[in-house]
C-alpha cells in the first residue's frame, strides 16, 4: 500500500517515536517524528502534516499546550493524541476544536490505524 499522507509523530519517548515510526510506514505512510512540541512547531513539515499524533504529558511544551498554540495560529491538523496517563481527557480550551481522539498507552495499534484512516478520508 502507497499513501502520500505525512504523518507527524511529537512524543519525547525516543522508544515510542521509533514504534511509532515502524507501524505507520509499514502502513504506507510517510512519517515525521519530532522530539517534542517545539521542534514540530518550527518545522516546515507542520504545513506538510496530514495528521498530528502527540503525546500528551511532554516537557517543555505539552501537547495539549502545542495543539492550543496551533488553533490559535489558525492552523488546522487533525490531531490523535496518546498519553501514558490514563483517565478522563484533559481540558482544552473552549477555541480549541475538540482532537480526534485519546489513545491510552500502550494503544492498540490497529485501533490507531483505523482512526487514522477514517482521519485521512474526510476533510479537515
Amino acid at each position: 500500500m502507497s499513501n502520500s499522507a505525512i504523518i507527524s509523530v511529537v512524543d519525547d519517548d525516543e522508544s515510542v517515536r521509533i514504534a511509532l515510526d515502524g507501524l505507520l510506514r509499514s502502513h504506507g505512510y510517510r512519517v515525521n517524528t519530532f522530539a517534542n512540541a517545539l521542534q514540530f512547531l518550527s518545522s516546515s513539515e507542520r504545513g506538510k502534516t496530514a495528521c498530528l499524533i502527540s503525546d500528551i504529558q511532554m516537557p517543555g511544551m505539552t501537547g495539549i499546550q502545542m495543539y492550543e498554540q496551533l488553533s490559535s495560529l489558525g492552523i488546522r491538523i487533525p490531531v490523535i493524541f496518546i498519553t501514558g496517563h490514563p483517565g478522563a481527557p484533559p481540558r482544552l480550551s473552549a477555541a480549541a476544536p475538540k482532537p480526534l481522539a485519546f489513545f491510552p498507552k500502550p494503544f492498540d495499534c490497529a485501533a490507531l490505524i483505523a482512526c487514522i484512516e477514517s482521519v485521512l478520508e474526510r476533510p479537515f
